[in-house]
């Protein structure tokens, strides 16, 4: 493998933790238009629909048959379906502060699915890094003053489960990288994002008979832009850009880039929103960075020692 090859899905890494980090910025400002399962419905609506120009032009080619199609719609219940739902319900119970902390620690619960059901090796190095990551988005959180408050069991506990979610996503879309390429398992995960979310808006309306506002948000240029960032940017690039990632890279040390959207998130906040930079965002971001470069870094001098170790063992051999 050429060195251009193995550094391509590092970059692609910390491309995706950006785009996610800017979508905080332009979810808030959707949000003063819709409400957030209108907003899902949008998202994955123009997410498929682009998608969907190139798979019919023939421009992207896409082959199921022979392929276990029901582990691609296992994964799609946890993400985008159980993921974006459990995270919209756990925010109505707590505040988007206590959200930023818990999902700090999917890359720990990642970690430990990788351990379990992919036989992934991390050191000990590799694990402190990620815990050290981990722990720069909490004292970022914590130094702003925000906590976790226990008595919002609900919200924590839904929220918690954002976590095993995206995790478990994460190792499915580990294991499926070999039986499918990242363009196929991208398009059934937005369709299915599509059909659900549609259909689970427009009941919501039509029960509230309020169908004829479904659309009224698109009056609004900030909305048009920042919807069209969500779907086609958000949803689409980070979901073909996280599972063409996984193809090349193991689950543990790709979901430890999403804490990377942390700094993204708190630089846009300041350049766009105004909001204060301190000592301790800079602290706290020198934490997440050196546990992204540890957990990536650390395991390969023994991945290295053990080839040379088998080359030797085969030379002697011979």
């Amino acid at each position: 493998m050429s060195q251009k090859e193995i550094r391509l899905p590092y970059f692609i890494a910390v491309l995706n933790a950006v785009i996610i980090g800017l979508s905080f910025l332009f979810a808030k400002l959707v949000l003063d238009y819709a409400d957030p399962l209108d907003t899902l419905a949008f998202r994955f609506a123009i997410s498929f629909l682009v998608m969907s120009v190139p798979v019919a032009f023939g421009w992207v080619k896409l082959s199921y048959r022979g392929k276990p199609i029901y582990k691609v719609l296992l994964m799609a219940t946890l993400y985008p379906l159980a993921f974006f739902l459990l995270q919209a319900f756990g925010l109505q119970h707590a505040s988007s502060a206590e959200g930023g902390i818990l999902y700090a620690f999917t890359p720990v619960v990642t970690l430990m699915f990788a351990s379990l059901f992919l036989k992934e090796v991390t050191t000990i190095l590799q694990k402190l890094s990620i815990f050290l990551s981990v722990l720069g988005v909490v004292f970022i959180f914590v130094m702003k003053g925000s906590s976790i408050d226990l008595s919002n069991l609900t919200g924590i506990s839904l929220l918690l489960l954002t976590c095993v979610t995206f995790a478990g996503y994460t190792v499915l879309a580990r294991s499926l990288s070999k039986q499918f390429r990242p363009a196929e398992i991208t398009y059934l995960m937005m369709g299915i994002g599509f059909i659900f979310f549609l259909i689970t808006t427009f009941t919501s309306h039509a029960s509230k008979g309020t169908l004829h506002h479904l659309f009224s948000p698109f009056t609004s240029g900030i909305f048009i832009v920042s919807i069209l960032f969500l779907g086609v940017v958000s949803s689409l690039f980070t979901a073909l850009m996280a599972n063409y990632i996984l193809s090349k890279m193991e689950a543990s040390k790709m979901s430890v880039f999403a804490n990377l959207s942390t700094i993204v998130s708190m630089t846009a906040g300041a350049v766009f929103l105004g909001e204060e930079v301190t000592i301790y965002h800079l602290i706290g971001s020198i934490m997440i960075i050196a546990g992204v470069i540890g957990t990536n870094r650390l395991g390969r001098k023994k991945t290295s020692e053990s080839r040379n170790k088998l080359t030797e063992v085969n030379s002697s051999r011979s």
